[in-house]
Protein backbone atom coordinates (compact mmCIF):
# COMPACT_ATOMS: atom_id res chain seq x y z
CA UNK A 1 0.00 0.00 0.00
CA UNK A 2 1.03 3.56 -0.60
CA UNK A 3 0.02 6.84 1.42
CA UNK A 4 -2.28 8.91 -0.42
CA UNK A 5 -3.07 12.84 0.28
CA UNK A 6 -6.24 11.82 2.13
CA UNK A 7 -4.64 9.21 4.34
CA UNK A 8 -2.16 11.69 5.32
CA UNK A 9 -4.93 13.50 7.47
CA UNK A 10 -5.90 11.00 9.36
CA UNK A 11 -4.44 10.76 13.52
CA UNK A 12 -5.22 7.11 14.90
CA UNK A 13 -5.53 6.22 18.58
CA UNK A 14 -4.33 3.02 19.36
CA UNK A 15 -4.45 1.99 23.08
CA UNK A 16 -1.65 -0.49 24.98
CA UNK A 17 -1.27 -2.58 28.10
CA UNK A 18 0.60 -5.32 29.25
CA UNK A 19 -0.36 -8.89 28.19
CA UNK A 20 -1.76 -7.16 24.59
CA UNK A 21 -2.40 -9.83 22.00
CA UNK A 22 0.21 -9.23 20.10
CA UNK A 23 -0.71 -9.51 16.29
CA UNK A 24 -4.29 -7.48 17.54
CA UNK A 25 -1.88 -4.71 18.49
CA UNK A 26 0.91 -5.55 15.72
CA UNK A 27 -1.41 -5.53 12.26
CA UNK A 28 -3.44 -2.49 12.82
CA UNK A 29 -0.58 -0.22 13.73
CA UNK A 30 1.33 -1.18 11.05
CA UNK A 31 -1.32 -1.07 8.54
CA UNK A 32 -2.36 2.14 9.57
CA UNK A 33 1.39 3.60 9.49
CA UNK A 34 1.61 2.18 5.92
CA UNK A 35 -1.54 3.70 5.03
CA UNK A 36 0.11 7.03 5.83
CA UNK A 37 -2.26 8.13 9.14
CA UNK A 38 -0.24 9.63 11.92
CA UNK A 39 -0.34 6.37 14.38
CA UNK A 40 -0.10 7.49 18.19
CA UNK A 41 0.45 4.85 20.87
CA UNK A 42 -1.35 5.49 24.10
CA UNK A 43 -0.98 4.38 27.62
CA UNK A 44 -1.53 4.25 31.23
CA UNK A 45 1.92 5.39 32.11
CA UNK A 46 4.69 7.47 29.72
CA UNK A 47 7.73 5.52 31.50
CA UNK A 48 6.32 1.77 31.13
CA UNK A 49 7.86 -0.51 28.55
CA UNK A 50 4.62 -2.49 27.57
CA UNK A 51 5.02 -6.33 26.37
CA UNK A 52 3.13 -8.38 24.69
CA UNK A 53 1.31 -11.63 25.76
CA UNK A 54 3.53 -13.74 22.88
CA UNK A 55 6.55 -11.97 23.41
CA UNK A 56 6.66 -9.88 20.21
CA UNK A 57 5.68 -6.94 21.49
CA UNK A 58 7.64 -4.24 23.09
CA UNK A 59 7.01 -0.74 23.26
CA UNK A 60 6.47 2.59 25.30
CA UNK A 61 3.65 4.31 24.42
CA UNK A 62 3.61 7.93 22.31
CA UNK A 63 1.40 9.37 25.32
CA UNK A 64 -1.13 8.77 27.92
CA UNK A 65 -5.05 8.66 27.84
CA UNK A 66 -4.94 10.95 30.76
CA UNK A 67 -3.48 13.59 28.27
CA UNK A 68 -5.20 13.04 24.88
CA UNK A 69 -7.72 14.29 23.87
CA UNK A 70 -10.38 12.46 21.47
CA UNK A 71 -10.90 15.33 19.41
CA UNK A 72 -7.53 15.18 18.01
CA UNK A 73 -7.98 11.81 16.55
CA UNK A 74 -9.92 10.13 14.01
CA UNK A 75 -10.32 6.68 15.71
CA UNK A 76 -8.97 4.97 18.40
CA UNK A 77 -7.91 0.86 18.19
CA UNK A 78 -8.59 -1.35 21.14
CA UNK A 79 -6.81 -4.54 20.83
CA UNK A 80 -7.85 -7.51 23.00
CA UNK A 81 -5.55 -9.98 25.27
CA UNK A 82 -5.61 -9.22 28.68
CA UNK A 83 -4.79 -5.65 28.08
CA UNK A 84 -8.27 -4.45 28.13
CA UNK A 85 -8.68 -5.81 31.98
CA UNK A 86 -5.77 -3.46 32.50
CA UNK A 87 -7.72 -0.86 30.33
CA UNK A 88 -10.79 -0.40 31.76
CA UNK A 89 -9.13 -0.38 35.37
CA UNK A 90 -7.95 3.25 34.61
CA UNK A 91 -10.54 5.55 34.29
CA UNK A 92 -9.13 7.93 32.22
CA UNK A 93 -8.80 5.74 29.79
CA UNK A 94 -12.26 4.32 29.85
CA UNK A 95 -13.10 8.16 30.01
CA UNK A 96 -10.99 8.99 26.83
CA UNK A 97 -13.27 6.38 24.95
CA UNK A 98 -16.31 7.25 26.01
CA UNK A 99 -16.05 10.70 24.81
CA UNK A 100 -14.29 9.62 21.37
CA UNK A 101 -17.32 7.41 21.06
CA UNK A 102 -19.74 10.37 21.82
CA UNK A 103 -17.47 12.57 19.21
CA UNK A 104 -18.61 10.06 16.58
CA UNK A 105 -14.95 9.21 16.05
CA UNK A 106 -14.27 5.76 14.85
CA UNK A 107 -13.88 3.19 17.89
CA UNK A 108 -12.54 -0.45 16.96
CA UNK A 109 -12.10 -3.19 19.35
CA UNK A 110 -10.93 -6.53 18.89
CA UNK A 111 -11.23 -10.00 21.00
CA UNK A 112 -11.43 -8.67 24.62
CA UNK A 113 -11.60 -4.79 23.60
CA UNK A 114 -15.17 -5.02 24.26
CA UNK A 115 -14.56 -4.70 27.67
CA UNK A 116 -13.32 -1.46 27.77
CA UNK A 117 -16.84 -0.40 25.83
CA UNK A 118 -18.69 -2.43 28.40
CA UNK A 119 -17.40 -0.94 31.56
CA UNK A 120 -17.66 2.71 29.81
CA UNK A 121 -21.71 1.41 29.81
CA UNK A 122 -21.10 1.92 25.68
CA UNK A 123 -22.88 -1.24 24.21
CA UNK A 124 -26.36 -0.67 25.08
CA UNK A 125 -28.71 -0.97 22.33
CA UNK A 126 -26.09 -1.53 19.96
CA UNK A 127 -24.67 -4.78 18.09
CA UNK A 128 -21.39 -5.93 18.62
CA UNK A 129 -19.18 -9.04 18.55
CA UNK A 130 -15.77 -10.19 20.37
CA UNK A 131 -14.06 -13.27 21.57
CA UNK A 132 -16.31 -16.09 22.56
CA UNK A 133 -15.27 -15.83 26.07
CA UNK A 134 -16.94 -12.62 26.89
CA UNK A 135 -20.21 -13.14 25.01
CA UNK A 136 -22.39 -12.95 27.76
CA UNK A 137 -20.76 -9.83 29.22
CA UNK A 138 -21.38 -8.19 26.04
CA UNK A 139 -24.96 -9.38 25.86
CA UNK A 140 -25.37 -8.27 29.40
CA UNK A 141 -23.68 -4.91 28.73
CA UNK A 142 -27.05 -4.49 26.82
CA UNK A 143 -25.71 -5.01 23.18
CA UNK A 144 -26.82 -7.72 20.26
CA UNK A 145 -24.29 -10.29 19.89
CA UNK A 146 -23.38 -11.36 16.49
CA UNK A 147 -20.66 -14.46 15.74
CA UNK A 148 -19.28 -12.63 12.63
CA UNK A 149 -15.70 -11.79 11.81
CA UNK A 150 -16.68 -8.12 11.32
CA UNK A 151 -19.60 -6.10 12.89
CA UNK A 152 -20.35 -2.80 12.12
CA UNK A 153 -22.90 -0.23 14.06
CA UNK A 154 -22.48 3.40 12.76
CA UNK A 155 -19.33 4.40 14.62
CA UNK A 156 -18.27 1.24 15.94
CA UNK A 157 -16.20 -1.91 14.47
CA UNK A 158 -15.47 -5.24 16.00
CA UNK A 159 -13.92 -8.27 15.55
CA UNK A 160 -13.42 -11.70 17.46
CA UNK A 161 -9.88 -12.85 17.24
CA UNK A 162 -6.72 -12.76 15.59
CA UNK A 163 -8.18 -14.70 12.18
CA UNK A 164 -10.64 -11.40 11.97
CA UNK A 165 -7.78 -9.29 11.89
CA UNK A 166 -7.00 -8.13 8.08
CA UNK A 167 -10.35 -7.70 7.67
CA UNK A 168 -11.35 -5.83 10.94
CA UNK A 169 -8.04 -3.63 9.71
CA UNK A 170 -9.24 -3.03 5.94
CA UNK A 171 -12.83 -1.91 7.78
CA UNK A 172 -10.58 0.81 10.01
CA UNK A 173 -9.04 2.04 7.20
CA UNK A 174 -11.95 2.44 4.35
CA UNK A 175 -13.55 4.66 7.13
CA UNK A 176 -11.10 6.77 7.39
CA UNK A 177 -11.10 7.43 3.61
CA UNK A 178 -8.39 5.18 2.44
CA UNK A 179 -9.51 1.67 0.43
CA UNK A 180 -10.74 0.47 -2.58
CA UNK A 181 -8.43 -0.80 -6.00
CA UNK A 182 -5.87 2.18 -5.55
CA UNK A 183 -5.39 1.36 -2.17
CA UNK A 184 -5.03 -2.74 -3.21
CA UNK A 185 -7.11 -3.38 -0.81
CA UNK A 186 -10.22 -6.31 -0.81
CA UNK A 187 -14.16 -4.71 0.18
CA UNK A 188 -14.25 -5.94 3.47
CA UNK A 189 -17.26 -8.27 2.70
CA UNK A 190 -15.12 -10.40 -0.11
CA UNK A 191 -15.08 -13.83 1.45
CA UNK A 192 -12.74 -15.17 -1.51
CA UNK A 193 -10.06 -12.62 -0.56
CA UNK A 194 -6.63 -14.21 0.28
CA UNK A 195 -6.90 -11.99 3.59
CA UNK A 196 -3.85 -13.75 4.67
CA UNK A 197 -1.33 -12.23 2.13
CA UNK A 198 -3.12 -9.00 3.35
CA UNK A 199 -2.55 -10.17 7.40
CA UNK A 200 1.10 -11.01 6.61
CA UNK A 201 2.15 -7.54 5.01
CA UNK A 202 0.98 -6.33 7.99
CA UNK A 203 2.89 -8.65 10.37
CA UNK A 204 0.69 -11.22 10.83
CA UNK A 205 0.97 -15.05 10.08
CA UNK A 206 3.66 -16.38 7.21
CA UNK A 207 2.43 -18.95 4.63
CA UNK A 208 4.87 -21.18 6.65
CA UNK A 209 3.67 -20.86 9.91
CA UNK A 210 0.40 -21.42 8.25
CA UNK A 211 1.27 -24.57 6.73
CA UNK A 212 2.52 -25.97 9.45
CA UNK A 213 -0.59 -25.37 11.29
CA UNK A 214 -2.59 -27.22 9.32
CA UNK A 215 -0.47 -29.39 9.12
CA UNK A 216 0.12 -29.93 12.94
CA UNK A 217 -4.09 -30.11 12.90
CA UNK A 218 -3.90 -32.92 10.07
CA UNK A 219 -1.21 -35.22 12.06
CA UNK A 220 -4.02 -35.08 15.07
CA UNK A 221 -7.13 -35.58 13.01
CA UNK A 222 -5.39 -38.84 11.55
CA UNK A 223 -3.92 -39.77 15.11
CA UNK A 224 -7.23 -39.68 16.21
CA UNK A 225 -9.24 -41.44 13.15
CA UNK A 226 -6.51 -44.53 13.41
CA UNK A 227 -7.00 -44.71 17.41
CA UNK A 228 -11.02 -44.92 17.31
CA UNK A 229 -10.62 -47.44 14.39
CA UNK A 230 -8.69 -49.34 16.80
CA UNK A 231 -10.98 -48.64 19.57
CA UNK A 232 -13.66 -50.26 17.45
CA UNK A 233 -11.85 -52.74 16.49
CA UNK A 234 -11.27 -54.10 20.20
CA UNK A 235 -14.91 -53.07 21.74
CA UNK A 236 -17.60 -55.55 21.94
CA UNK A 237 -20.06 -52.96 23.31
CA UNK A 238 -22.62 -52.27 20.38
CA UNK A 239 -23.48 -48.80 21.57
CA UNK A 240 -20.41 -47.43 21.78
CA UNK A 241 -18.85 -49.27 18.56
CA UNK A 242 -22.16 -47.25 16.70
CA UNK A 243 -20.66 -44.02 18.24
CA UNK A 244 -16.84 -44.91 17.14
CA UNK A 245 -17.92 -45.46 13.51
CA UNK A 246 -19.96 -41.83 13.86
CA UNK A 247 -16.50 -40.09 14.87
CA UNK A 248 -14.53 -42.04 12.21
CA UNK A 249 -16.66 -40.56 9.53
CA UNK A 250 -16.79 -36.96 11.23
CA UNK A 251 -12.83 -37.29 11.28
CA UNK A 252 -12.09 -38.95 7.34
CA UNK A 253 -14.25 -35.29 6.81
CA UNK A 254 -12.07 -33.02 8.62
CA UNK A 255 -8.88 -34.93 6.73
CA UNK A 256 -10.36 -34.01 3.58
CA UNK A 257 -11.23 -30.15 4.45
CA UNK A 258 -7.49 -30.10 5.87
CA UNK A 259 -5.91 -31.57 2.72
CA UNK A 260 -8.09 -29.13 0.70
CA UNK A 261 -6.69 -26.31 2.91
CA UNK A 262 -3.23 -27.45 2.41
CA UNK A 263 -3.72 -28.02 -1.37
CA UNK A 264 -4.84 -24.31 -1.61
CA UNK A 265 -1.72 -23.57 -0.22
CA UNK A 266 0.40 -25.42 -3.02
CA UNK A 267 1.58 -28.16 -0.29
CA UNK A 268 1.37 -31.87 1.02
CA UNK A 269 0.80 -33.59 3.82
CA UNK A 270 4.35 -33.31 6.30
CA UNK A 271 6.07 -36.16 7.48
CA UNK A 272 3.97 -35.06 10.60
CA UNK A 273 1.29 -35.83 9.56
CA UNK A 274 1.94 -39.37 7.97
CA UNK A 275 3.62 -40.84 10.68
CA UNK A 276 0.28 -40.13 12.66
CA UNK A 277 -1.46 -42.91 11.59
CA UNK A 278 0.85 -46.01 12.18
CA UNK A 279 2.02 -44.05 15.48
CA UNK A 280 -2.26 -44.57 16.70
CA UNK A 281 -1.86 -47.89 15.60
CA UNK A 282 1.35 -48.66 17.65
CA UNK A 283 0.24 -46.88 20.83
CA UNK A 284 -3.07 -48.85 20.87
CA UNK A 285 -1.53 -52.36 20.31
CA UNK A 286 0.52 -51.65 23.42
CA UNK A 287 -3.01 -51.16 25.51
CA UNK A 288 -5.31 -53.58 26.42
CA UNK A 289 -8.51 -53.44 25.45
CA UNK A 290 -10.89 -53.32 28.65
CA UNK A 291 -14.04 -51.09 28.07
CA UNK A 292 -13.75 -48.73 30.48
CA UNK A 293 -10.01 -48.25 29.48
CA UNK A 294 -11.20 -47.63 25.74
CA UNK A 295 -13.99 -45.22 26.64
CA UNK A 296 -11.51 -42.88 28.78
CA UNK A 297 -8.60 -43.01 26.00
CA UNK A 298 -11.35 -42.09 23.37
CA UNK A 299 -12.42 -38.85 26.03
CA UNK A 300 -8.92 -38.01 25.98
CA UNK A 301 -8.14 -38.02 22.79
CA UNK A 302 -10.81 -35.84 21.89
CA UNK A 303 -10.37 -33.45 24.46
CA UNK A 304 -6.25 -32.96 23.82
CA UNK A 305 -7.95 -32.24 19.94
CA UNK A 306 -9.82 -29.43 21.47
CA UNK A 307 -7.30 -27.65 23.08
CA UNK A 308 -5.00 -28.14 20.14
CA UNK A 309 -7.24 -26.46 17.79
CA UNK A 310 -8.04 -24.06 20.00
CA UNK A 311 -3.88 -23.19 20.85
CA UNK A 312 -3.61 -23.44 16.63
CA UNK A 313 -6.54 -21.00 15.26
CA UNK A 314 -5.53 -18.29 18.39
CA UNK A 315 -1.90 -18.13 16.58
CA UNK A 316 -3.38 -17.23 13.29
CA UNK A 317 -4.32 -14.38 11.35
CA UNK A 318 -5.60 -17.01 8.16
CA UNK A 319 -9.25 -16.18 8.68
CA UNK A 320 -10.18 -19.31 6.56
CA UNK A 321 -8.06 -21.15 7.96
CA UNK A 322 -9.01 -20.44 11.35
CA UNK A 323 -12.68 -20.65 10.02
CA UNK A 324 -12.16 -24.35 9.39
CA UNK A 325 -10.30 -24.82 12.63
CA UNK A 326 -13.27 -23.02 14.74
CA UNK A 327 -15.59 -26.10 12.79
CA UNK A 328 -13.54 -28.65 13.58
CA UNK A 329 -13.23 -27.44 17.14
CA UNK A 330 -17.24 -27.26 16.96
CA UNK A 331 -17.52 -30.87 16.43
CA UNK A 332 -14.93 -32.28 18.94
CA UNK A 333 -16.50 -30.51 21.55
CA UNK A 334 -20.13 -32.09 20.41
CA UNK A 335 -18.63 -35.53 20.70
CA UNK A 336 -16.64 -34.76 23.71
CA UNK A 337 -20.29 -34.37 25.82
CA UNK A 338 -21.65 -37.47 23.64
CA UNK A 339 -18.83 -39.38 24.70
CA UNK A 340 -19.14 -38.40 28.57
CA UNK A 341 -22.50 -38.90 28.01
CA UNK A 342 -22.34 -42.39 27.41
CA UNK A 343 -19.58 -42.94 29.95
CA UNK A 344 -22.39 -41.57 32.67
CA UNK A 345 -25.16 -43.84 30.96
CA UNK A 346 -22.38 -46.68 31.13
CA UNK A 347 -20.61 -46.51 34.26
CA UNK A 348 -21.96 -43.50 36.32
CA UNK A 349 -19.42 -41.54 38.60
CA UNK A 350 -18.16 -44.26 40.32
CA UNK A 351 -15.03 -44.77 38.13
CA UNK A 352 -14.37 -41.33 39.35
CA UNK A 353 -12.29 -41.05 43.02
CA UNK A 354 -9.14 -39.35 43.74
CA UNK A 355 -5.56 -40.41 43.37
CA UNK A 356 -3.99 -41.92 46.16
CA UNK A 357 -1.57 -39.72 47.43
CA UNK A 358 2.41 -40.57 47.10
CA UNK A 359 4.15 -42.16 50.00
CA UNK A 360 5.13 -38.97 52.22
CA UNK A 361 3.47 -36.50 50.38
CA UNK A 362 2.26 -33.58 52.57
CA UNK A 363 -1.07 -31.65 51.75
CA UNK A 364 -1.74 -27.68 52.52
Amino acid sequence: MTPNNKANTKRVAILIENAVEDAEFQIPYKAMQMAGFETVVLGSRMNEAYKGKQGKVAIKPDGTTTEARPEDFDAVIIPGGMAPDFMRKNPNTVRFVQQAMAQGKVVAAVCHGPQVLIEGDLLKGRTATGFISIRKDIENAGAKYIDEPLVVDGNLITSRLPGDLAIFTTAILSRLGYGGKEAALPAETDAGAEWWKLADAWGGSTKGEIVSAINTALAGERYSHEAFEQYLSKTSDTGFSALLQEMIHNKRHHIQLLEARLDAFGEKPSLQAKAAEPLAKLNAALKGSDELDLLRRTLGDIQTGVVDLYKLYMMLTDPITVALFRTIEVDLAQYEQRVAAFYHQRYGSETLKPAKPTTGAVLG
